[in-house]
């Protein structure tokens, strides 16, 4: 596996795609469950998904807040989360919507304070206790095996609120880079023991910092408050044999993949097609500058098997002859796609695979 991934990555010729184990909601877990997938065999397995994994560095608020319910109903409960932050959830269901953010945990600048001790690189819950044992383990691994960049607008955001966070790049510009800074050293510092120890495959960001149609920020409020902290990061992991970067974010965003390349990341996904992302259209202008995972349209899989048909087809026969893609929905599967289509997705792909 870890030999295919490799190759995939460098695009280079290889027996087969590497299966990155696709994202599912819950209930779509109990619809195939109950359309004849079993229940006692791994996701993994039963698909045939290849494994990769991340090291278990915690770079989380240590100590989280704590978490408690202080309004209930019926329907919703009101909760204080792990950041601090007070929102509206619902009871049941399978991700139904958005929590309605009543209140953030950072709010001020003495909030921030109070946030950078939870946010201590020594905390010695960084690392599990078992550290020691993984090291031994993953030196003889056959798995790509990744550690996390961090994220400099998503966990900001999550912290502050979006809307928070977008006045304050121009109310207190300097608070927003203090947190940034911070976030990269933490990252850096926490970084450093793994990659002594351990030869890597990929790393990993997250933002989720797009919409339907565009990023969330402009490109001059990325180059200025995030570029710096991407590139000292990805330079540190370049040093460290690591030459696959992917980001996970989520919505439209053609307007920050030149800006992530100049930053040393060099892969997107889930490439969302509903936020009119087009996972050819991205070959086609970066070539082989670019890693894609992602990019087939999940709501294609809800209907028969023709529509699943123009959808998969063009797109995995380019995609796969040109190499540098992992196949994958570009999201999670939701709850109306069957079973059949599903398993006819990737049938499709592994047929088009020994044919190219």
């Amino acid at each position: 596996m870890r030999e295919r991934f490799r190759a995939v990555t460098h695009f280079q010729p290889t027996d087969r795609p590497f299966f990155y184990p696709q994202w599912v909601f819950p209930s779509t877990v109990e619809r195939w469950q109950d359309e004849g997938m079993p229940g006692d065999v791994t996701f993994s397995r039963y698909f045939g998904f290849d494994r990769m994994a991340q090291v278990p560095i915690n770079r989380g608020l240590l100590p989280p807040f704590r978490e408690k319910v202080v309004e209930e109903d019926r329907e919703t409960k009101t909760v204080v989360d792990e950041s601090g932050a007070r929102k509206r959830i619902w009871k049941e269901g399978d991700c139904p919507g958005m929590p309605h953010f009543e209140e953030f945990g950072l709010r001020s600048r003495d909030d921030w304070l109070k946030f950078k001790e939870r946010l201590n690189p020594e905390s010695p819950a960084r690392y599990p206790d078992y550290w020691d044992d993984l090291v031994r383990c993953y030196r003889g691994r056959d798995y790509p095996l990744g550690i996390h960049g961090g994220s400099y607008y998503g966990w900001i955001r999550n912290w502050v609120g979006m809307e928070n966070l977008a006045l304050l790049y121009y109310d207190d510009p300097d608070l927003v880079h203090e947190i940034s800074d911070y976030i990269g050293d933490m990252v850096i510092r926490t970084a450093e023991r793994a990659l002594d120890q351990i030869e890597f495959d990929f790393a990993w960001f997250w933002e989720d910092m797009a919409m339907k149609t565009a990023s969330l920020i402009s490109p001059k409020l990325f180059r200025d408050f995030l570029l710096p902290n991407y590139k000292r990061v990805t330079k540190l992991f370049r040093e460290a044999g690591i030459d696959v970067m992917f980001v996970d974010c989520d919505g439209n965003i053609d307007e920050l993949i030149p800006l992530w390349l100049e930053g040393g990341v060099n892969g997107v996904m889930p490439i969302e097609a509903a936020a009119d992302c087009d996972v050819l259209k991205y070959r086609e202008t970066y070539g082989h500058d670019l890693l894609l995972m992602g990019g087939i349209d999940k709501r294609a899989l809800r209907f028969g098997k023709e529509e699943v048909e123009e959808e998969v087809i063009p797109k995995v026969r380019r995609l796969l002859g040109d190499g540098g893609w992992l196949p994958f929905i570009d999201h999670a599967v939701p709850h109306d796609v069957p079973l059949e289509n599903f398993q006819h997705y990737l049938e499709l792909v592994r047929r088009i695979a020994a044919e190219v």
